[in-house]
This record gives structure tokens, C-alpha cells and sequence, in this order.
């Protein structure tokens, strides 16, 4: 959160938009200001008290340049369903009759695609089941889980350290049994995670923001059910989050909430991580909670992801929610999904440009490695590793590559390097759905999560899966 480390980062930013803001960076390099951080959070030591406070200025002075994509990127609700031509209708019911009879208006004329209701016809509107939730749960851990001690290396050193050892492709967890010496000093394990996450350490499913963030969501939906406000959420961040366990965009928003700033202006001010993955990470529930209902996830998703970020940002949630309601509703496949997911993304929009990006690489090469080095020299050079863009590109490559497997899903979103946490643990939310049960989830993967969950969140530490299952049940069947 330094002024300083944020300049660079809003830089990058603005160059990614379209914004010219080459006389602010020339003012910022020849004060002595330095680019942001690559991999660390913040600098060492700290800016002067003058490079600090012109920080803050030019962030204010980033903030007012517009960019020209804009139009094609807007961040209001409104906005996005008004860009998406294709944006899904209300949930389609089951008819009694299987769907032989056509649904018709009060004028018996045929009733198609959005302009469906559902009091304009009766039957069955799709539901999740307790053993598919549980299996999201438990694929949503397991594939995080994969990835975090490999969060933060570079491609190569993900690939030799798996190499190592015989595993790759990747089709278990990471160990340090058998890895040369001077390898793990080259690429050493994430220091955090490696005590909790390693094969030969692992007992139970240690805590992380990945896991955090969809407690949050189950709280707010029990405290305010599907109503809620994006005020209640932050009122709720407030309460039960400790902002220690924040990062980029929500860690500036949560500052901004302290600070008196009020939504959605938190996800603007001073917050070039607004387009980065935060938002993606904590939709799970919003899908899962709306089977076979993809405009209601993304539109509940949407309230959520407006606290922290922006247009592309914003769009990550959208899009993992509907690709979550669709399989939570048991009725598509993997493809299905990600193509319901691009429905409710602006499809002039970078976002919907890496998803289709990182579904037709995956359609193009038959093996993955190929596939995530296309990927590589497409975004590498110009985007954070955290950043939504790329993570977007290699999340729908590694679901698409795998079709529905459980074990080539979370596989390959670690394999691709970025933020290997974060694209495991989306990749085994949606391919655990797909699975439908926690017995359809290879054993290896499932049992040393021993049905138990380390969190801070206050009222969750320790609490099975099998749980967490029964109580986002619970909200999926509110009205």
C-alpha cells in the first residue's frame, strides 16, 4: 500500500488501457521514483517523505486520464448487460412434460430465449445437490492447495521442480522428497506455503484468501440473503475480515473503507490492482448458489466485485459465476460453461479477448505445455502475474484442455505458472461440480484435506467440508 509501489503499478496499468500518461512517468523517473515490485509486495526501505507524498499526487493525476476503451469496458451493471448481446435469460424450468410442449405467452405466441420467465410456465427450475457442492468445496480446496507452495515461481522453475520428482504432467501434490539441492535454492518453495502444502506435510487444508473469501460469501448471504448491498459487504469485511489477510485490490479497498471512502469509489481510489484476480477468486458462491441461473450469479457476483475493482476486474466474477451456475445446474459441460461464462463479459472487452484467446489455444495444441507457452508470450512481457488478463487466458485453456477431467483441471491451471492458487482452486470448483460428487473426486486428492479447513474467518476454523456443503445448500434453496 505505499504511494510509492503504487505509481509503478498504475503505470502499467494506464499503459494496458490505452491511457497516455508518459509525462507522469517521466516526472515520477526523474524524482527518483523507481517501477513497482515485480514479485514482492513492497519496497525496501521505504520512499522519503517528499517521493511519498509526490506519489500520491500523481496517483490522483493517473486517476483523471480517460481511457479509450472505456466504451467497450464499463464497469456499471447496467452498462455490461447493454454491451453483451447474448446476455442468458432467467433459469430455463424443466416442464413436466420434459420440455415437449412449447411455452407460450398469454397470446399463444412461442416464448424463446430471455424474454422466458419463470411464472410463464410451469415445472422443475434447476437444483444443486448437497454431494455436488461438497464435491465443489473439496475440488476448490484441493486444486489451491496444489498451488501454493509453487505461488510466486517463475514457469520454468514450476516445471523443473515437478520434473524432479516424475510428476509431470502434474497428477499429485508437490514434494521435496527427491528434488536435487540446488534446485530447491534456485527455486526455492513459497515460503509460506511450503510448511502446510507440501505432499509430506500435508494434514488438513491450511488456511488461504481462496478459501477465506468464499466463508465471506456464505456469511453475507446468511446475514443479508441475495439482496445484499455492496455497503453490507464491506460493513461485513469490516467486522469479521482481519485486514492482515487482504491483498492488492481488497487490500486498498479495505484501506479506503477505513479511510471513509465509500463504494464503489473504494474499488477507484489510488487502486491500480483493480483489473487484477481478487474479484475472480470470491465468486464461487455466487454461482453455486444459482444453479443453472447464469445472470443471476454474475449479477450477484457484480454487487461483490464492485468493492474492490473495475470493468475487467469486475468481469472475472461475473464470468466465473455463470460458468459456476451453469455447472452447479448439472446440465452442461465444461465447454457449456465457459461459453455461458463469455454470455455475461462484453465481448469487445479484454477479458472476453483472453478467454476466447486461452480457449482457442487449447483447441489448437494437443499438448498442454505448448498451449501455456502460447499463452506466456502473449501476456508475459506486459502483465502482473496477479493480473486478471492473463490468469482469465490460462484458467479457460487449462478447463477447456482438460474437458471435464478432475486431475488434468487443477493440473493444468497450476502447471501454467501465474497465481497457481488461485487458478487450482477455480479450476477444481468447476470441475468438481461437473464431477457431481465427492466419491467422483480421485481419493489422493480428497483425503489428506481430512474434511477439515483452517481459516480466520471468525466462526468457520476448523470446520468440515461436508459442512460447508450443508450450509451453502441451505442458501442455494433460499427463495
Amino acid at each position: 500500500m505505499q504511494p510509492e509501489d503504487l505509481v509503478g503499478h498504475e503505470l502499467r496499468q494506464a499503459a494496458q488501457d490505452g491511457r497516455d500518461a508518459r509525462e507522469i512517468a517521466e516526472r515520477w523517473y526523474a524524482a527518483g521514483g523507481s517501477p513497482a515490485p515485480d514479485r514482492a509486495g513492497a519496497s525496501e526501505p521505504p520512499a522519503s517523505p517528499r517521493l511519498r507524498d509526490l506519489a500520491g499526487q500523481l496517483l490522483d493525476e493517473l486517476a483523471l486520464l480517460e481511457s479509450p476503451l472505456a466504451a467497450d469496458e464499463p464497469s456499471d451493471l447496467d452498462g455490461v448487460i447493454a454491451a453483451c448481446p447474448h446476455w442468458p435469460g432467467p433459469p430455463e424450468a424443466v416442464p413436466a412434460d420434459g420440455g415437449r410442449t412449447p411455452v407460450t405467452d398469454r397470446d399463444g405466441q412461442p416464448v424463446t430465449g430471455r424474454d422466458r420467465t419463470p411464472t410463464a410456465r410451469q415445472g422443475r427450475t434447476p437444483t444443486v445437490t448437497h454431494a455436488r457442492l461438497h464435491a465443489a468445496w473439496l475440488g476448490r480446496a484441493a486444486g489451491c492447495l496444489l498451488g501454493k507452495p509453487v505461488e510466486k515461481l517463475p514457469l520454468h522453475g514450476i516445471r523443473a521442480l515437478a520434473r524432479a520428482t516424475g510428476d509431470w504432467p502434474l497428477t499429485t501434490w508437490f514434494t521435496e522428497r527427491g528434488v536435487p539441492p540446488e534446485l530447491l535454492a534456485a527455486h526455492p518453495w513459497n515460503r509460506r506455503s511450503a510448511p502446510t502444502s507440501l505432499a509430506e506435510n500435508i494434514d488438513g487444508m491450511p488456511e488461504d484468501d481462496d478459501l477465506n473469501y468464499p466463508l465471506l460469501t456464505l456469511l453475507l448471504l446468511q446475514r443479508h440473503g441475495r439482496a445484499f448491498t455492496t455497503t453490507d459487504l464491506a460493513r461485513l469485511w469490516l467486522d469479521e475480515l482481519p485486514a492482515g489477510r487482504t491483498f492488492t485490490a481488497e487490500r486498498i479497498a479495505y484501506g479506503n473503507l477505513l479511510a471513509g471512502v465509500e463504494p464503489p469509489r473504494t474499488a477507484r481510489h489510488r487502486n491500480p490492482f483493480r483489473e487484477w484476480i481478487g474479484a475472480q477468486i470470491r465468486a464461487d458462491v455466487h454461482g453455486w448458489t444459482h444453479p443453472g441461473d447464469p445472470a443471476g450469479a454474475a449479477a450477484q457476483a457484480h454487487r461483490d466485485a464492485v468493492l474492490t475493482h473495475t470493468a475487467n476486474g469486475v468481469y472475472g466474477a461475473m464470468f466465473t459465476a455463470a460458468a459456476l451456475a451453469v455447472a452447479a445446474g448439472g446440465e452442461s459441460d465444461v465447454h457449456g460453461c465457459l461459453a455461458a461464462g463469455l454470455r455475461v463479459v462484453p465481448p469487445r472487452s479484454r477479458y472476453a479477448r483472453a478467454v476466447r484467446l486461452g480457449i482457442e489455444t487449447a483447441r489448437a495444441e494437443g499438448e498442454f505445455d505448448a498451449v501455456v507457452d502460447r499463452l506466456h508470450a502473449a501476456y508475459g512481457a506486459t502483465h502482473h502475474w496477479v493480473h486478471v488478463l492473463p490468469n482469465a487466458a490460462l484458467l479457460a485453456a487449462a478447463l477447456t484442455h482438460a474437458d471435464g477431467d478432475f486431475t488434468r483441471s487443477i493440473g493444468n491451471a497450476v502447471s501454467g505458472g501465474w497465481d497457481t492458487d488461485s487458478n487450482g482452486a477455480t479450476a477444481g470448483s468447476l470441475a468438481g461440480l461437473l464431477a457431481g460428487t465427492p466419491a467422483a473426486l480421485p481419493d489422493h486428492w480428497t483425503a489428506p484435506l481430512k474434511n477439515r479447513l483452517a481459516t480466520s474467518v471468525p466462526g468457520y476454523d476448523q470446520v468440515g467440508f461436508d459442512t460447508l456443503a450443508a450450509l451453502t445448500h441451505q442458501e442455494a434453496l433460499r427463495p
